[in-house]
């Protein structure tokens, strides 16, 4: 469980960075901006990355995420060039956006899948 809740930890850390990152970004300004789309990509990576890693249980249990999108653009942000970069536009436009808001509503119903106890 604790595992589980790292990994949610994780992605719910790397997508509210993310979208601060890009939040008075249009696609132009992301485009040039070398450095934001670094880390913005570093970010959706991790996301990618811990998304990658829940258990099926989990996967199931949040169904509503989209996991083929996750996956395909897990494979298109290890390219370089526009492709990655439309991939990360999406990701940070649409993707980023709808699983952090599916995940707060999952934190409503179980609660105990996101908080670490202390003790």
């Amino acid at each position: 469980m604790i595992v589980i809740r790292a990994l949610l930890a994780n992605i719910v850390d790397a997508g509210t960075d993310a979208l601060t990152l890009a939040e008075d970004m249009d696609e132009t300004t992301f485009r040039r901006s070398r450095l934001a789309r670094s880390e913005i990509g570093r970010l959706v990576g991790v996301i990618a990355t811990n998304l990658a890693d829940l258990p099926d249980a989990q996967r199931q249990q949040f169904a509503e995420i989209d996991w083929s999108a996750w996956a395909a653009l897990t494979q298109q942000i290890r390219q370089d060039g526009p492709e990655r970069d439309e991939a990360l536009w999406f990701a940070t436009r649409a993707l980023v956006p709808a699983t952090l808001m599916w995940l707060r509503v999952y934190k409503e119903s179980t609660p105990e899948l996101f908080e670490f106890q202390g003790g």
